[in-house]
């Protein structure tokens, strides 16, 4: 008798044989794209090593497609996917949210939802075996496509999620990143954050007034890797998106507008009882699609991206002691998400501690790495390339991302090449085109006031 037991079985001894067999680059497959007749962008990766299947479908219904005042609606319409599905007639009655964990549990699969900034992500996992994928497959259109939102859950679940807010605005960490936010997104959605006020503003005909404009099979991106032929993909695609409205065309969404530069450097020091400051410096940085992306990477990794190897781990930990940790990273989405640097000192140190790090962004851009820093962060990003790409859920991951930014399809095959071309003067060119430290905001919560 084949059960999940015996199927799960044979998927663990296949995976087991493929880790002694197999070499990291068994990842770097061609990537297959097409457009299915409902409009829907699908992108699959075929690995057939291991029988499972990994899927993203993203939507473009993330935060940035809050209304205003309704900060949080994308993410509550994620969160009530998982909360039950309405009924289908008899031979599909409704599930509430226990009802569905049991169900996924008897499948040995899992299905989640979640909205970012800019997407409205559904992920599903399961075996490859035909008749427990099809039944997968089928419960998670139930849910991407009819969640049981009813108004008991919500004010539950708005209740736990309004105390949780009010819990982290207890925290220095958050109280800064709130400012920090602010400062450098200004109106942008970004910039915008979800407080008990606008959950309050959220009802069940709102999220599904959203689900209704935002879920269509014609503005899906589906990402796929798994062992599935392209037959089989469509055909999962097909089952994933077939109780979502047919249509023939999707009318466009408005335009979500661009993020202000800032004209002018600005500084904020809100005071908090705590035992260490927290400390955030930057600005708008870039959308992910900019062809400087690569160089960026390489040049914040040695500038502090790159842990105890960066430059502002050596001047503000190393030599001076400030901090026990600082680092910095560029959040580029759809829109030019923030180019951040964080540490945590002691409320007598922050302002040495805020100069040491605006010196270091400075002569960073001014000047550049040195050959000898940049050989070493190409040689350790170059190097580490094969664990980004070493499961199927983490090629998955850098397939959706592709696919959500329209990046050529040969992206990951390039990757490595484009890292070690780069010069020191293209660092230098890249790094200077993006930041502005002369304009950049400073956050400081729980510091020496002046």
């Amino acid at each position: 008798m084949i059960t999940i037991k015996n199927i799960a079985a044979r998927a663990l001894l296949a995976g087991a044989t493929a880790i002694i067999y197999s070499n990291p680059a068994w990842a770097l497959l061609p990537i297959q794209h097409w457009t299915e007749p409902s409009g829907a962008k699908v992108y699959l990766v075929e690995s057939p090593v291991i029988p499972m299947v990994d899927v993203q479908i993203d939507f473009d219904a993330g935060s940035r497609r809050d209304p205003a005042g309704q900060s949080g609606l994308a993410s509550a319409v994620a969160a009530m996917a998982g909360k039950g599905v309405k009924a289908a007639g008899a031979a599909e009655p409704a599930l509430d949210e226990n009802a569905l964990g049991e169900a996924w549990a008897d499948l040995g699969a899992s299905f989640e939802a979640a909205a970012d900034n800019d997407a409205l992500h559904y992920a599903l996992r399961s075996l490859t075996d035909a008749p427990l994928l099809d039944r997968a497959a089928r419960l998670a259109a139930r849910q991407i496509a009819e969640p049981m939102t009813t108004d008991e859950v919500w004010q539950r679940d708005r209740a736990r999620w309004g105390a949780s807010l009010k819990e982290a605005n207890t925290r220095p960490a958050t109280v800064a990143n709130h400012a920090f936010a602010a400062a450098v997104y200004g109106s942008h959605p970004y910039g915008v954050r979800t407080t008990e006020a606008t959950l309050a503003r959220v009802g069940v005909a709102d999220m599904q007034a959203f689900h209704a404009q935002h879920i269509a099979a014609c503005r899906a991106k589906v990402s796929i890797v798994g062992a599935v032929s392209r037959a089989q993909a469509q055909a999962l695609v097909a089952t994933l998106l077939s109780r979502l409205p047919a249509s023939t065309g999707c009318a466009p969404l408005p335009p979500v507008g661009e993020i202000n530069a800032l004209t002018a450097p600005a500084e904020q020091n809100i005071p908090f009882a705590s035992a260490q400051a927290h400390v955030l410096i930057g600005q708008p940085g870039f959308q992910r699609r900019d062809p400087d992306f690569v160089a960026l990477l390489v040049g914040n990794h040695i500038l502090g991206g790159g842990g105890f190897v960066s430059r502002l781990t050596h001047e503000v930990r190393e030599k001076r002691g400030l901090s026990y940790s600082v680092y910095s990273y560029f959040a580029s989405g759809l829109h030019a998400g923030a180019f951040t640097v964080g540490l945590q000192t002691r409320p007598d140190q922050a302002r040495e501690a805020v100069q040491v790090s605006r010196d270091v962004i400075a002569r960073f851009v001014a000047d550049g790495p040195t050959e000898a820093e940049l050989r070493a962060a190409k040689d350790n990003l170059m190097g580490g390339f094969a664990l980004r790409i070493d499961s199927n859920k983490k090629l998955l991951s850098n397939v959706a991302n592709m696919a959500w930014n329209d990046l050529p399809l040969d992206y990951l095959d390039q990757w490595t090449k484009k890292v070690d071309a780069l010069t020191v003067a293209d660092v230098r060119a890249a790094m200077a085109r993006k930041l502005q430290p002369e304009r950049m905001v400073t956050v400081v919560v729980g510091g020496k006031q002046p």
